[in-house]
């Protein structure tokens, strides 16, 4: 249980995370990663569902090896996940919450 602060007020579990420079820490790199036109392209483009690089690469008209790049910074950030089905890699979004911070950003630059 959260000890009590100024005035009696307990803060909740997700300003008690707030506080925790480590997560601050982890927040502010994937935030970093969030900071780049490509790699928001990507994730854009991986909103409608999985795709391989080859396609990827054409869709956002750039070269293999730059998209390559940014899915593998993508992939360590834990914000795309990949298979392998033969020679072709398939990337997709890792799950809800990267779709979800997405559009929400988008929703915000757009009001």
């Amino acid at each position: 249980m959260a000890e009590k602060r100024n005035n009696g007020y307990v803060p909740s579990f997700e300003e008690e995370k707030l506080e925790n420079e480590e997560l601050i820490y982890e927040l502010a790199q994937l935030y970093k990663v969030f900071g780049d036109e490509t790699r928001l392209r990507i994730l854009r483009a991986l909103l409608d569902g999985e795709k391989p690089v080859g396609v990827l690469s054409e869709d956002l008209s750039m070269t293999m090896s730059a998209v390559s790049h940014s899915l593998r910074i993508l992939k360590a950030a834990r914000l795309v996940s990949c298979r392998r089905e033969g020679k072709a890699v398939y990337y997709a979004l890792c799950d809800d919450h990267v779709k979800m911070i997405l559009l929400l950003g988008l929703d915000h630059v757009s009001e």
